[in-house]
C-alpha cells in the first residue's frame, strides 16, 4: 500500500499553520508543522518532504531565503515549493524566481489550495517516476556493458590464437577473414569499454589517480604513437609543444583524451595537416588540436560533447569519444572546447584543452 505524500508547512502565524493544516489533513496527506525557518531547513535535509508550503513573510529567515537554500542543496531529490503569500503579484514572482514552483495568495481558499497541492504532487510523483526509470536504464546498460565485455575479450583472445596458427595452420583467405573479425570485435569491446567508463563517471563510482605529468612527454608519446595513421594517409602530423611545469593528472586518462582528440582529428582529415600544440600561461596548460579537415558545422557545436552525439561526418563513431573526453578533463578541473569556423577558405576545427598547472 502506497504510504501518503508528506507536507511540510511551515508558517509563523499558529492560526495559518490549523487552517492549512486542517484542510490538508483531511485530504489523508502526512503533515508536519514548523514555525520558522531554520528548523524547516533542517527537517529538508534530513527527511526531505513530498511538497513544501512555505510562508513568505517570517522573522530572522523569510520564504524568499529558505527557498533559495533548498534549491542550493543539490543533493535533494526534486521537492515542489508552494509559497503562501499576501504580497503583490510582482513579490510572488520573485519566489518564482528564486526556485518556488507556485504561489497562492491569502486569504487561503480550501478549493485552490487543494488543487494546487494536487497539481504539484502529480509533478513530484512524474519528476520522481521519470528519475526512477532513468536509474534503471542507467544500471542496466552498466550491468550489460559489464557482463558483454567478458565475451567480447575472450573471443579476441581466441581470434589471436587462431591467426597465430597456435590451434592449426589455416590458409591465406581464412587468415584474412579473420583480420576482419578481430578489426570487428576489438571496435566493439573498444565501444563497450567506453561505455563501461561512462556510466562509471555519470555514476561518480570512477576514481582517477592524480599524479604529477609532463604534459609535453605525454603529448610527445601520444604524437609518435599516431604517426603510422598520419603517413598512411599522406597527412603531415606537426607537434609544437612548450616545456611548461607540470600539472596534475591521471597519465592513463589523459592520454585517452588526448589519442581521441588526435585520433578523430586524423579520421577526419583527408588532405593537409594535423597540428598539435601546447603553450601555457601564468596558470594553466593550453593544449590545441587543429586540423585541416571538414569542420563542425556551427549548429552541430553545441551538443558536441554530449553522449552518442556524432555529427553528420560519414565517418561516424560512437558518439562516446568526445562524451567520456569532456568527462576526464571535466574530473581534472579543466576544460574542453571546439572552434570550427567553416567558413570562407577557413578549414578544419580545433580543440582547446585548458589544464590547471601546478604552481611552483
Amino acid at each position: 500500500m502506497k504510504s501518503p505524500d508528506r507536507l511540510l508547512i511551515v508558517d509563523d502565524v499558529p492560526d495559518n499553520l490549523f487552517l492549512v493544516r486542517t484542510i490538508l489533513e483531511e485530504e489523508g496527506y502526512e503533515i508536519i508543522t514548523l514555525s520558522n525557518g531554520q528548523d524547516a531547513l533542517k527537517i529538508i535535509e534530513t527527511e526531505p518532504p513530498d511538497l513544501i508550503l512555505l510562508d513568505v513573510m517570517m522573522p530572522v529567515m523569510d520564504g524568499y531565503e529558505v527557498t533559495r537554500r533548498v534549491r542550493a542543496m543539490k543533493d535533494l531529490p526534486f521537492i515542489p515549493i508552494l509559497l503562501i503569500t499576501a504580497y503583490d503579484r510582482a513579490n510572488a514572482v520573485k519566489g518564482l524566481d528564486l526556485g518556488a514552483d507556485e504561489f497562492i495568495r491569502k486569504p487561503i481558499e480550501a478549493d485552490e489550495l487543494l488543487a494546487r497541492v494536487r497539481s504539484l504532487l502529480r509533478l513530484k510523483h512524474s519528476i520522481a517516476e521519470r528519475d526512477r526509470i532513468d536509474r534503471q536504464r542507467q544500471d542496466f546498460v552498466s550491468r550489460l556493458t559489464h557482463d558483454l565485455r567478458t565475451p567480447l575479450v575472450a573471443a579476441d583472445r581466441m581470434l589471436g590464437l587462431l591467426q597465430d596458427g597456435v590451434l592449426g595452420e589455416i590458409s591465406p583467405e581464412i587468415c584474412e577473414a579473420l583480420k576482419i573479425m578481430g578489426r570487428s570485435n576489438s571496435n566493439l569491446l573498444e565501444m563497450v569499454n567506453k561505455l563501461l567508463d561512462v556510466y562509471r563517471y555519470e555514476s561518480g563510482s570512477k576514481t582517477i589517480n592524480l599524479q604529477s605529468l609532463d604534459l609535453k612527454e605525454l603529448l610527445d608519446q601520444v604524437v609518435q604513437e599516431l604517426k603510422p595513421i598520419a603517413i598512411s594517409k599522406n597527412l603531415e602530423l606537426i607537434a609544437d609543444l612548450e616545456d611548461i611545469c607540470l600539472v596534475k593528472g591521471d597519465r592513463l586518462e589523459l592520454l585517452r583524451v588526448f589519442n581521441n582528440l588526435i585520433g578523430n582529428a586524423l579520421k577526419f582529415t583527408e588532405s593537409g595537416s594535423v597540428h598539435v600544440s601546447l603553450k601555457s600561461d601564468r596558470s594553466e596548460a593550453i593544449i590545441a588540436i587543429a586540423d585541416t579537415g571538414t569542420g563542425v558545422p556551427l549548429e552541430e557545436q553545441p551538443f558536441l560533447f554530449q553522449r552518442f552525439s556524432q555529427g553528420n561526418h560519414q565517418k561516424q563513431g560512437s558518439g562516446l569519444g568526445l562524451y567520456l573526453s569532456h568527462y576526464i578533463v571535466n574530473a581534472h578541473d579543466g576544460k574542453i572546447l571546439v572552434k570550427s569556423p567553416n567558413q570562407g577558405s577557413q578549414k578544419g576545427s580545433t580543440f582547446f584543452v585548458h589544464l590547471p598547472i601546478i604552481k611552483p
